[in-house]
């Protein structure tokens, strides 16, 4: 295994003045004293091996692109829900070079970090056309000058590229870190088989997967071959893309660009994944998650939020917030704590979709990505 000992920046200097990464790590921790002072702290845990501290809340950058995923979107209100999440103690920002579309998130979030950059915490991730060793460099810089920045704290594989052997890959993201321009490296959507393979070359630090009350397939295999290596999961759509929140009532209700996941019927009109879904396991399971919330007199997106940060092995929840206001509403979920055997209650009432789902952890694709 490489050792995950966080390194000094490249020479680089992309920022001026240049300051070490220990001098960020110390001015981080220094002002997360200074707000424990003013409010409730914001939790951290540490990212697999590198001794790199990240909140329990980590936003999710791919709003920021707009464009046919996620709608119009102002740079200036992306921008002023980062700042929001500094100053309520948030360091991690997650942001890919694929989320391109109005805008590119990795630009938005550099713009964004302009003078605060001593206070977060960096995750981009790699696009699988990428992964070929002659272009993992050239990419990684492209990711950098976006980002502003002259190291990523954590580099993210985005998917497998089966057509390249994992070996290959990690052998240039390594040189990569060696050389200071990432920190660390993860996985995201990787099965159990391509992580075992990935740990065979490098120290994997974490793995981005989907994760929330109506999709548990990773609790088969993924989710215990990842504790057993102390691989921290990252966990994005929580709230299985605000199904959780109760704002649909039915499988009609939900807009197309959600309902091709392959909770629902292939016949919705973006689902390619050719099952037949599981509407009425899904419709049932978030109607009993309404009744328990409503009898613990709680939102149901904090009854969920707080049912995933209770699982073993979770590292950070990736919400997506996309101004302050969404940002406010989602912070209480991150200080509530299930009454005893509400977790269990939770689980059983969700059983039936996870038994129809199985092990098959891809969201979109019943021909599964994730080996």
């Amino acid at each position: 295994m490489v050792s995950e000992t966080p390194l000094p920046i490249s020479n680089r200097n992309r920022r001026k003045p240049v300051i070490t990464r220990t001098d960020q790590m110390l001015k981080s921790a220094a002002f997360r004293h200074h707000r424990t002072l003013e409010q409730p702290p914001v939790n951290y845990k540490t990212l697999g091996k590198t001794g790199i501290d990240v909140s329990e809340f980590a936003l999710g950058c791919w709003p920021f692109a707009g464009g046919k995923v996620w709608g119009p979107q102002d740079e200036d209100v992306s921008i002023a829900t980062v700042h929001a999440a500094l100053d309520k103690g948030i360091n991690f920002f997650d942001t890919a070079e694929g989320y391109d579309d109005d805008s590119h998130s990795e630009e938005v979030l550099g713009r964004a970090l302009t003078g605060r950059l001593t206070e977060a915490v960096i995750a981009t991730k790699i696009s699988p056309p990428h992964l070929v060793p002659g272009l993992v460099d050239e990419a990684c810089e492209a990711s950098l000058r976006r980002l502003r920045t002259d190291t990523i704290d954590l580099y993210q594989i985005h998917w497998p590229n089966h057509n390249v052997p994992i070996e290959d890959s990690l052998e240039a993201l390594i040189k990569l870190r060696d050389a200071g321009k990432i920190r660390s490296i993860g996985v995201c959507n990787f099965g159990v088989n391509d992580l075992s393979s990935a740990l065979k070359s490098a120290d994997i630090v974490s793995d981005q997967l989907p994760y929330n009350l109506l999709w548990r397939p990773i609790e088969v295999e993924i989710s215990p071959k990842c504790l057993e290596n102390n691989v921290g999961l990252i966990c994005y759509s929580p709230l299985a893309q605000g199904l959780l929140t109760g704002r649909y009532d039915s499988p009609d209700d939900v807009p197309d660009g959600l309902s091709r996941s392959r909770l629902f019927s292939n016949d919705r009109p973006l689902a390619n994944h050719g099952e037949d879904g599981c509407e009425t396991e899904t419709f049932d399971a978030i109607a009993s998650v309404m009744k328990i919330a409503d009898r613990l007199g709680e939102h149901p997106a904090e009854i969920a939020l707080s049912w995933v940060r209770s699982r073993p092995g979770i590292t950070t929840l990736l919400v997506g917030a996309r101004s302050p206001e969404e940002l406010d509403l989602n912070i209480p979920a991150f200080e509530y704590e299930l009454p005893d055997g509400i977790a269990d209650e939770l689980e059983a009432v969700t059983d039936p979709v996870k038994l129809k789902l199985g092990s098959n952890a891809d969201m979109w694709n019943g021909d599964n990505r994730m080996r």
